[in-house]
């Protein structure tokens, strides 16, 4: 079974293409912006804790994420395989994900990096927000958060490079042919669809 980490900035099509490669490799999606999302909307002490956060388009403290990001794992059968997008978003996060990991006797099969042009990420954010009404997709908000992942995402991609998981992609263009490329990159580290492993029978 995959386990994959899938990072993007906002707007860069982690959530689509998490989908795309969970239905392809037959694994759960987990997105934490999802998660997390969930939390506020059902009210609970941890969406209480994390609505302001959202709502700034701040960061969430490490320590917040990490216990969700766990409760999800611990679900029965998620650690067999998964993609996770969304996390981690910091150094601190991904050594904690790191040590878990260790602990629990788990390796991550590879970490996919979508990289995309930041007028393409500002202009799709922009159109979410208006066919959506997502009150954190405004433009000063969209600028806080690019700024925010740039700053906290080249350790985290230095920290996955050095460990030889890191695949970076190109995330601009169709979804098609955004996954077609993630597929390939996939493929070419013997990480093939397990049915695509097995070939015809």
């Amino acid at each position: 079974m995959i386990r994959l980490l899938l990072l993007a900035p906002p707007g860069g099509g982690k959530g689509t293409q998490g989908r795309v490669l969970a239905e392809e490799h037959g694994v759960p999606h987990i997105s934490t912006g999802e998660l997390l999302r969930d939390h506020v909307t059902r009210s609970t002490p941890l969406g209480r804790r994390v609505r302001p956060y959202l709502e700034r388009g701040d960061l969430i403290p490490d320590h917040l994420v990490l216990r969700l990001v766990q409760e999800r794992l611990g679900t029965p059968g998620v650690l067999e395989g998964f993609v996770l997008d969304g996390f981690p978003r910091t150094l601190d996060q991904a050594l904690a994900a790191y040590a878990w990991a260790t602990e629990h006797n788990l390796t991550f099969s590879a970490v996919v990096h979508l990289t995309v042009p930041e007028a393409e990420l500002v202009r799709r954010l922009l159109d979410r927000g208006r066919a959506t009404g997502r009150s954190d997709d405004t433009a000063d908000t969209i600028r806080h958060r690019l700024a925010q992942y740039r700053a906290s995402t080249d350790p985290l991609l230095d920290f996955y490079r050095e460990r030889q998981i890191l695949v970076d992609v190109d995330g601009d263009g169709p979804i098609p042919e955004v996954a077609a490329r993630i597929r390939t990159a996939l493929e070419a580290r013997g990480l093939a669809p397990a049915n695509k492993r097995a070939g015809p029978g």
